[in-house]
Order: C-alpha cells, then sequence, then structure tokens
C-alpha cells in the first residue's frame, strides 16, 4: 500500500531581508495510511515549515509532496484549497476560533465550508460529546477556557473525517487534564477512524502517544541518538 504522505527530498528557504534562511534542507519521509507520527525537534528545525507544506499552506523550493497519490507540489492553489478541504484537518497550538460565533458555529463553518452542514449529525454529537463539550456549544471563544478552546478546534478538524489530521503543538497551551482528552481523541480518531495523524510536538509525553517518533534539526531529519534532546521511546 502506497504511502499516504510520501516528501521526496523536499528543499524550502525564506528570504529574510538579504538573508536567506534554509527551513527545510533535504527532507524525505513516507508515513504509511493510518499511522499515528510524532514529529519532534528544537525550536528553528524546520518542523513547522514541513508542516505547513504537507498542509499545502507553503509551496516548495525544489522536491516532491505527495498526498494521497496526488503531486501536492504540481497542484494550482484552487486544486490545493479543495484538497485541504476534502483531505485534512488542521489543529493548531493558537485554536484559531472565530471570536464572533460560538462553539457550534466554528465546528459547523468546517462543514459549510467543505458542503456537508447537513451532514452526520450523529457524528457531531458523539465527537462534541467525547471531547465533553457538548454542554458548551452555545459559548463563544471568550466565554470558554482554554483547554475547552482546544477541544472546539479539534471538533472542528475531525468533524469532516478527514483522512489526514495535522496537529501543531495541540497541547502547548494545555493544562495536564486538557492535554490527556486531546491526545486521547487524537488517538482514537486514528485506532476509529483510520485517520492519519502527524503530529508536532515538544512534550515527550504527548510524543509517546504516536506510533512513532520523526527527528528534525537544522532543517534535516535525524537519527534520535542526534537529538540529545530525546531518547527513544519504547512502547
Amino acid at each position: 500500500m502506497p504511502a499516504i504522505i510520501a516528501v521526496d527530498n523536499v528543499y524550502k528557504t525564506f528570504r529574510v531581508g538579504k538573508v536567506e534562511v534554509p527551513a527545510v534542507r533535504g527532507v524525505s519521509l513516507a508515513i504509511e495510511r493510518g499511522e499515528f507520527v510524532a514529529l519532534v525537534g528544537p525550536s528553528g528545525s524546520g518542523k513547522s515549515t514541513l508542516f505547513y507544506i504537507l498542509g499545502g499552506l507553503t509551496q516548495v523550493d525544489s522536491g516532491q509532496v505527495m498526498i494521497d497519490d496526488v503531486n501536492f507540489s504540481k497542484l494550482s492553489d484552487a486544486e490545493r484549497t479543495r484538497m485541504r478541504k476534502s483531505k485534512i484537518g488542521f489543529v493548531f497550538q493558537k485554536f484559531n476560533l472565530l471570536p464572533t460565533l460560538d462553539a457550534r458555529g466554528n465546528i459547523d463553518i468546517a462543514r459549510e465550508i467543505s458542503g456537508s452542514l447537513a451532514g452526520d449529525q450523529a457524528y457531531f454529537e458523539h465527537v462534541t460529546s467525547l471531547l465533553g463539550i457538548d454542554q458548551r456549544l452555545h459559548h463563544r471563544p471568550s466565554e470558554l477556557s482554554g483547554g475547552e478552546q482546544q477541544r472546539v478546534a479539534l471538533a472542528r478538524a475531525l468533524i469532516n473525517k478527514p483522512a489526514i489530521v495535522l496537529a501543531d503543538e495541540p497541547t502547548g497551551n494545555l493544562d495536564t487534564k486538557n492535554s490527556d482528552i486531546v491526545l486521547a481523541m487524537l488517538r482514537r480518531s486514528n485506532q476509529d477512524l483510520g485517520q492519519t495523524v502527524l503530529m508536532i510536538t515538544h512534550n515527550p509525553e504527548a510524543a509517546a502517544h504516536g506510533d512513532r517518533i520523526l527527528h528534525m534539526r537544522d532543517g534535516q531529519m535525524v537519527d534520535a541518538s542526534q537529538d540529545p534532546q530525546w531518547a527513544p521511546v519504547v512502547h
């Protein structure tokens, strides 16, 4: 079975003034369908840039990115947008909720954008109940705790049952209790729905939820032994 995410020799450099800053340097990786993978590395290692590349939010300078057998780097902006809507759910550290909408509205906007607003109501109720936000759906983000806001953001990412979930530091702003809820839901979506999860994290305990851990340093994939901040996790 071909990998659902396949990256081959990808490079990305940003220009800051007159200085070129290489963010991703010759990265290759493959993630199989249904895997839960944690991507770790120090600040400035390139992992967030790789996250945006895989989500089709940043173009590569060279190399190839295949998402579910489609060459992502060859698509037009409109084609990448359509693919994101149908294939990928995003979870960000900063929640990115719309302040004028209540929790239900923030979740429903993902269904509306994908054209599935009148979709699986039973699944909507299932997800919001598991995340413990079913009684908070009529509250706006300013009326929710940080943990509740992240759980709304996770529900928004999962509501269309995407094949791939990309999570960037999803527990970075959360206490232990809310971190455990978010990680358990990511694992459940992976196991019960067969969703492929790629999670960026600085947290060894969060990374341990993955089936395997990938390490980045200085824009490249490295062996765990080359990353002194991390020890291999034994399951």
